[in-house]
């Protein structure tokens, strides 16, 4: 049970129960199977993405360097956020303290956040790759990659800041049990008998920031892609062109549809099923997909895990 102590006339709360998957109990054995089963896949698919990046030299390139970042951002919120989901669903414990639950928070914002501009970034190297080839190695250096890859951690770091400090600083009503696997900052502010229209607000303001922006920069590299790519007059370059940005573009799509369809729903089409359901899509189905789509959609990727499969033969 949930306790909490009077300060100052003031409910605060010290813990809350994550109900998680409870309205399914008769099915608990086989959603653990298959949290489990999901949660491996994707960590250890993103890992083995990484290790192959590192080890074979011929992925020693910037377009490279952003997929490793991606993988283990991938491997960090699918962590952070599974986490109490699987100790739930294995060891029946409910219970998460204040300071683990706000922990929480802020790493899912922080990597939620770092993904947008990564991705954004990324588009931006397939333009450059793209429109500009003959000056991809003086625009994307590995100097210039780093820069990139540090400044998506950096936002995230910075965007989520704020919102886990005004969190953490609201009061909640007796009602202490999360409807959710993890702890989500929209299922929190339900929670609150704080005012959390300021919260709103800078929540809507950041998202301009990290979200709508990186979509914009997105847009704009695509649209001087496609224009670029359909004056490419060989059938044979302009599909070569179009396959090294493909399976970014597929990602991209797949990963702001799924926030879209967590965050933007109409309040008529609310509901805390579907916004569990939404969560596991974006918090293990896509980085559980994001290594197979840029290993069967990219050959040197292809042929790197040929040369591991035939030395291991």
């Amino acid at each position: 049970m949930m306790s909490t102590m009077k300060m100052e006339n003031k409910t605060v709360t010290t813990g809350f129960t994550l109900l998680g998957f409870s309205e399914y109990s008769h099915q608990q054995v086989l959603i653990s199977t298959m949290v489990l089963l999901a949660f491996f896949i994707s960590v250890l698919g993103n890992l083995g993405f990484l290790i192959l990046m590192f080890f074979d030299h011929h992925l020693h390139k910037p377009m490279y360097f952003f997929l490793s970042s991606l993988s283990f951002l991938d491997i960090c919120n699918t962590t952070v956020t599974l986490s109490t989901l699987l100790e739930n669903l294995f060891t029946g414990n409910t219970y998460i303290s204040f300071s683990l639950c706000m922990t929480q928070v802020y790493f899912f914002m922080s990597f939620e956040a770092a993904e947008f501009v990564l991705l954004a970034a990324m588009a931006y190297d397939r333009y450059v790759a793209i429109c500009h080839p003959l000056r991809y190695a003086f625009m994307m250096d590995t100097k210039i990659c780093s820069s990139l890859i540090t400044a998506s951690w950096i936002a995230g770091a910075l965007d989520a800041l704020p919102i886990q400090v005004s969190i953490s600083q609201f009061s909640f009503c007796s009602f202490h049990q999360i409807n959710h696997f993890f702890c989500d900052p929209n299922v929190l502010m339900k929670l609150s008998c704080s005012d959390v229209y300021s919260l709103q607000l800078l929540i809507l303001i950041e998202g301009m920031f990290v979200a709508v922006l990186p979509c914009i920069l997105i847009l704009v590299s695509y649209t001087c892609i496609i224009k670029s790519i359909l004056k490419i007059r060989s059938t044979e370059s302009r599909s070569k062109a179009f396959s090294t940005c493909s399976s970014h573009l597929i990602v991209v799509i797949i990963f702001y549809v799924t926030l879209t369809c967590m965050y933007m729903r109409p309040p008529s089409l609310y509901s805390p099923g579907l916004d569990k359901l939404f969560s596991l899509l974006y918090t293990v189905l896509i980085p559980m997909l994001n290594p197979i789509i840029y290993s069967l959609r990219n050959q040197e990727v292809k042929n790197a895990l040929r040369k591991v499969m035939f030395r291991k033969q």
